[in-house]
């Protein structure tokens, strides 16, 4: 039962319950009506101490098609954080005006920080370059939704894979089912963390890693494009000399399958071309539109309402 759970990393969800969450966020696209009212009368707050456009609109969007309401901020200038106050202090106040809270920090382990001052369960929109469960769900309706199952796929994770939360969380998930492959593209100093590595190892999970994504499009099923992330760089120098390093055009696709799928936890800057969105391989704005869905489904189950 999700009911009143926090969720701050990936693996707060059983197996069971991912494709619990997966089949009723399917449920909802085929009927939406049918579940304009079930939260009627309860408030999310969505808390953003980082900006966001995707995440925090699709909360918002998903509460209010539930028939719920919304509270919060986009920007941490507009809480009493900016007068000083702590992080246990916000989350002790706002979690007695609401039945909900999404969070997205800077800093890593601060939605762990809040599920221990909340007296509303916790949902991690994110924490620095640590996890980003909700992008994972919509990740994961995106594929079962497109590939049909979880098992036996190859997918390539390509760009800032050292920073980006969103590749930690999907790694983490995608390892629990059978026959999964990862093929990590990156330059050596955006690399996956170590931790990240002995995790998988000991999961016993099967990755190489590359340098050029010629070299392994070909093999892919999906192709998780990110892009390297400015705002994680402490040297601009460095930023500057790595964000051009992998772009994704038409000419790369010609060497990749058919049936491959691309997905991109957006935004974008220039790491897949404008061309290649009219490639019916292109997935990444179908992904948009599922992970507000996936947010739908798992409110619903979090507050119990179904």
């Amino acid at each position: 039962m999700l009911k009143g759970r926090n969720l701050i990393q990936p693996n707060d969800l059983t197996v069971s319950e991912i494709d619990e969450i997966c089949t009723l966020a399917e449920q909802i696209i085929v009927d939406p009506v049918s579940f304009q009212d079930v939260c009627r009368g309860k408030i999310l707050a969505t808390l953003f101490f980082e900006p966001s456009t995707r995440t925090r609109l699709s909360f918002e969007a998903a509460m209010l098609h539930l028939g719920g309401m919304v509270e919060g901020f986009s920007d941490a200038a507009n809480s009493s954080t900016s007068k000083g106050e702590s992080l246990a202090d916000t989350i002790r106040t706002v979690s007695s005006y609401v039945d909900l809270i999404a969070m997205r920090n800077p800093k890593e382990g601060a939605a762990l920080l809040a599920s221990k001052f909340s007296s509303c369960p916790v949902i991690n929109a994110g924490d620095g370059g640590h996890y980003h469960p909700t992008q994972t769900l919509t990740d994961l309706v995106t594929i079962r939704a497109l590939k049909g199952n979880f098992e036996g796929l190859t997918i390539g994770f390509c760009g800032d894979l050292k920073f980006g939360r969103t590749v930690h969380s999907l790694a983490e998930a995608m390892s629990r089912y059978a026959n999964v492959k990862f093929v990590f593209v990156s330059p050596e100093e955006l690399k996956i963390p170590d931790w990240v590595a002995k995790f998988l190892d000991k999961a016993n999970i099967s990755y190489t890693f590359a340098n050029k994504m010629e070299d392994v499009i070909q093999d892919l099923d999906i192709l998780y494009m990110t892009r390297v992330q400015k705002e994680r760089f402490f040297n601009e120098q460095d930023y500057l000399r790595l964000k051009d390093t992998y772009i994704l055009n038409r000419q790369k696709l010609t060497l990749a399958r058919k049936d491959m799928i691309i997905l991109h936890p957006l935004p974008r800057v220039n790491e897949i071309s404008p061309e290649v969105d009219d490639d019916p391989r292109a997935a990444y704005f179908k992904q948009v539109k599922y992970g507000m869905y996936a947010r739908m489904a798992l409110i619903s189950k979090i507050l119990g309402v179904l």
